[in-house]
């Protein structure tokens, strides 16, 4: 595995809307690995991979780029940034973090996330119960208010800092959801020598905000197929009864049943159940009571697809510190490319 490739996913901003540096990325990789690339009107990044089959069918896979995170929509007179959300966090993993602000005069700058109020020394109890909202955050630039005027504007796109880390037999770092899945499409695409399928790859934007970038891709793709790859929650950890755990880290890459958006394609399922069983590749089935992923705006695009949703176990979704089993990530690899060559 290209686990570089992997770190650099990772760690490269790219909230909702600005999603452009993580397009460069991909752009290059899959420069040398498909025929044609284009970004189309909503900034999704489409790569083609023809192949010598006669009638391929086409399958469209749907890897989303964006990852939660905010943008700056106030700056008071002492030059303090407030923050609005885009995408879904919980608050108590937002304490004394470090953020990259895309500032509009081209500066990357690092800043310092904060709730606002007292600190633990002279906090009141209640205080010290009190769980903050997005709007109680400020974020410290460490400037003098005037530079931060001159350097920031309303809208400046603002994200987590988190170094990307191989930790035992696992990888770990921010947005793992979703970065791991246009890593898990080059990887098998670079795998699989002899595909059946007219591959496109679809580097879908604004997922987090409500899967707003799928839909256009699957309507101009018109696919036979569409394979929606994401993250879905493992939660094998103590404090979650066995039963609400959705997949089991090291059990292998998950094949999503169901959401709280999409039934998948039965058919699909049975056939990835099938090439796994067949080639050994760890697997394992899965049901995701809340959330959904790009499988349901392509479903419904159009006249209908088959579709289904091809996930990777992660713990600790929506925190710094996701975390894949490298077992799952090779599991994902190479049961995609699989199922291409089949």
């Amino acid at each position: 595995m290209n686990l570089p490739l992997l770190k650099e996913l990772s760690e490269a901003p790219g909230v909702p809307g600005r999603e452009e540096r993580i397009r460069a990325i991909l752009e290059r990789e899959l420069k040398a690995l498909t025929d044609e690339i284009t970004t189309d009107p909503m900034g999704n990044l489409i790569a083609i991979k023809k192949t010598k089959s006669k009638n391929p069918k086409r399958v469209l896979l749907a890897c989303h780029i964006d990852e939660i995170g905010f943008y700056v929509r106030h700056i008071d007179d002492k030059g303090f940034l407030r923050i609005h959300n885009v995408g879904g966090f919980d608050t108590r993993n937002l304490f004394a973090r470090r953020v990259l602000v895309q500032a509009s005069s081209g500066d990357d700058l690092v800043g310092l996330l904060n709730p606002t109020g007292r600190p633990i020394h002279i906090a009141k109890e209640e205080d010290k119960k009190k769980i903050p909202e997005i709007s109680e955050f400020l974020v410290d630039l460490c400037l003098p208010p005037d530079q931060v005027q001159k350097k920031v504007r309303i809208g400046d796109p603002v994200t987590l800092i988190q170094e990307f880390s191989e930790i035992g037999d696992c990888v770990s770092g921010k947005c793992m959801d979703n970065r791991i899945a246009a890593f898990v499409a080059i990887e098998a695409m670079r795998k699989a020598k002899s595909p059946k399928y007219e591959v496109i790859l679809a580097a879908t934007v604004q997922e987090e905000v409500g899967c707003r970038g799928a839909g256009p891709a699957a309507y101009t793709a018109q696919p036979d197929i569409a394979l929606a790859i994401d993250t879905t929650l493992c939660v094998d950890v103590p404090g979650v009864p066995e039963d609400e755990r959705v997949t089991k880290q090291g059990d292998g890459v998950a094949l999503t049943l169901m959401d709280s958006a999409t039934i998948s394609d039965r058919k699909l399922i049975d056939e990835f159940e099938s090439i796994a069983k067949k080639k050994k590749i760890p697997h394992q089935l899965s049901i995701l009571p809340r959330g959904g992923t790009d499988a349901a705006p392509m479903q419904r695009t159009r006249g209908g697809h088959r579709a289904m949703t091809l996930s990777v176990p992660t713990r600790y979704i929506h925190t710094v510190t996701e975390c894949i089993h490298k077992r799952d990530l090779q599991a994902a690899i190479d049961l995609l490319a699989a199922w291409l060559e089949t």
